[in-house]
């Protein structure tokens, strides 16, 4: 699934479908988590599978595979694993060492269709250092159910409800192979973001989008109120667009796809440096494909 907020800053991305956001500040739409069709002439859909798909088919996983993109279909994307570290806190902030579920991120079957994402690091932005950090149910649950339930971001990720529903939603990803890791954004040393960083050529939305090899998709949703409505999105948006770029050498675009009606996640990506793609149909929604070109992150 995905999200969307209610704020003009609120940066959400879309739920389910297409790793995007939907209202910047709080968080995406479940809508926005559906699959639609481009018209866009530029995204003209690669008929070549990526290696790592055609691997999965020969190591005969189609089953697993099948059933966890299903479920990501109904709460989000076909996610695949990508396990947390084992941080502590340091006076406030937030600190890792080297641990078994973040060495299993670094190898074959962890988060290695992202580049090992847990090994990104933090990156300066104007609002402070910030850092993706991979989730880790049992420390993390109960901050990230939290955010499910404000209302703000209920309305468009519709995972409110107890722990459960929102674990129901992280464990597909935790369990698969890596194609979708979900982390938390932390600021300062201070958790206030949820996000989804997945492989949209290796999700459900590559049935109905047009994508293209190594393309990566964004989810966001930002928890705190006091953090929405102050262009705090737009700001992390372009600073993890960035990141995905500069770690992840074979991608050539990040995607998310907003619903259409969100008019402040839609102008939080624009000012993010996406570009307005197409409007594409979902199964929960219309939404807009945003996208964020590395030939143009310079110009944009």
């Amino acid at each position: 699934m995905s999200p969307t907020d209610a704020s003009a800053d609120a940066v959400s991305a879309a739920s389910t479908d297409i790793g995007t956001g939907a209202c910047p500040d709080a968080g995406e739409d479940s809508a926005a988590r559906g699959i639609g069709r481009s018209t866009d002439n530029e995204d003209t859909l690669d008929l070549r599978l990526p290696d790592e798909l055609v691997a999965l088919f020969k190591e005969g996983r189609s089953g697993a595979d099948a059933a966890t993109a299903d479920a990501a279909v109904g709460h989000g994307h076909g996610h695949g694993h990508g396990h947390g570290h084992g941080h502590g806190q340091v006076h406030g902030r937030w600190s890792w060492s080297d641990s078994t579920a973040q060495r299993a991120l670094r190898t074959p079957g962890g988060d290695g269709l992202l580049d090992g994402l847990a090994d990104w690091g933090p990156i300066a932005t104007a609002a402070g250092v910030f850092q993706l950090v991979p989730v880790r149910v049992e420390r993390d649950l109960a901050l990230v159910c939290r955010w499910m339930n404000d209302p703000a971001v209920a309305a468009f990720w519709e995972l409110a409800g107890p722990q459960n529903v929102t674990e129901d939603h992280l464990r597909p990803q935790l369990a698969g192979d890596g194609r979708s890791v979900p982390c938390l954004g932390v600021l300062e040393g201070t958790p206030m973001s949820y996000w989804e960083i997945y492989r949209a050529d290796l999700d459900p939305l590559a049935r109905h989008c047009p994508v293209r090899p190594h393309d990566t998709g964004i989810h966001l949703l930002i928890g705190a109120v006091t953090d929405r409505g102050r262009g705090l999105g737009s700001t992390l948006l372009r600073a993890v667009a960035d990141l995905v770029l500069d770690k992840r050498p074979a991608c050539a675009r990040v995607i998310a796809e907003p619903d259409l009606r969100n008019i402040p996640s839609v102008t939080a990506f624009l000012s993010a440096g996406f570009r307005f793609s197409a409007e594409v149909d979902l199964p929960a929604k219309r939404a807009a494909l945003m996208i964020r070109d590395r030939s143009l992150r310079d110009l944009l």
